[in-house]
């Protein structure tokens, strides 16, 4: 990799321009465009667009004003096209505003892919199939390797990796994974099936049945989940109904087993159980907030 792109790296953020439009101001940065002299993203990665949050923030829009740019790049054409900053764009034109806001910058292709990959990262707004899709974009249309993609994006090359592994599943379940109905460790575990005809039809059992990453896990491997048989601790302390409760939210949320002893004294062990590499790796970023990098 060239400093110039371990730069582009590690500059991305001032590329996303002032982080309020009052900052913009000052700097001088700020421009008025009109809102028809503005085109959306060629390469953004985000496919879907919540109307009701959109919505939400023209109400924000009117009541507060713009209160940070949207950040565009000059097309030959003497129109413009967004880096960041499309929500926005988009309840402006729902309050039929004439122009917005903006900061102005010069960026080729392959770095507005990117910085449209790193805002929608820093908000956590894209499914998983949309963020391994804009992976594969750097990869295949710019030539950029798992590990330049990850410097590019501040991702772990593990991180990258395992999520271009989720475009090899049948489009029927990356549909099911893009509209949430299967998490990242389902997709993961179902993987490991040798062809799509069996994928497709675990996942639509694991959608229909709720069944969680362990079971699927178990699955692909031909066996079966053993029913968990009620506990007893060695001093005879039952365990409190509040403690089930905790036992079961903790499952759903982290989608493993998970086992909860409490003692009288208010002490007590929290088990949360993995059946593979990848089954951590989830569960530490649930955790953590971010991938583990350690």
């Amino acid at each position: 990799m060239t400093a110039a792109k371990r730069r582009l790296g590690r500059g991305l953020e001032a590329l996303l321009g002032p982080s309020t439009t009052e900052d913009a101001e000052q700097s001088g940065d700020l421009r008025q465009i009109p809102l028809d002299d503005i085109g959306p993203n060629p390469f953004q990665p985000r496919h879907m667009f919540d109307e009701q949050a959109i919505t939400e923030l023209a109400n924000s829009l009117r009541t507060s004003g713009l209160l940070q740019p949207v950040v565009l790049r000059p097309t030959d054409d003497g129109m413009y096209q967004l880096i960041a900053g499309e929500r926005r764009w988009r309840a402006a034109q729902q309050l039929g505003w004439s122009q917005i806001g903006a900061v102005v910058r010069e960026v080729d292709d392959r770095t507005l892919l990117t910085l449209a990959l790193v805002e929608n990262l820093q908000r956590d707004a894209l499914s998983p199939i949309d963020e391994a899709s804009g992976y594969r974009r750097l990869v295949e249309d710019f030539d950029a390797s798992q590990h330049e993609v990850a410097e590019l994006v501040g991702r772990d090359r593990s991180t990258v990796a395992n999520a271009l592994r989720l475009l090899r599943l049948p489009q029927s379940v990356q549909q099911m994974v893009h509209k949430g109905e299967l998490d990242v460790g389902h997709a993961r575990a179902l993987l490991q099936l040798p062809d799509d005809k069996a994928i497709e039809k675990l996942a639509q059992q694991a959608v229909h049945d709720g069944l969680s990453v362990r079971e699927v896990e178990a699955r692909t491997r031909g066996s079966r989940i053993p029913q968990r048989r009620p506990r007893k601790a060695k001093s005879g302390h039952v365990q409190s109904p509040e403690a089930r409760r905790i036992e079961d939210t903790l499952r759903r949320h982290f989608q493993t087993d998970v086992f909860l002893t409490d003692k009288s004294n208010g002490s007590g062990r929290l088990t949360i159980n993995f059946y593979s590499n990848d089954d951590l790796a989830r569960l530490l970023e649930l955790l953590l907030g971010e991938p583990f990098d350690g």
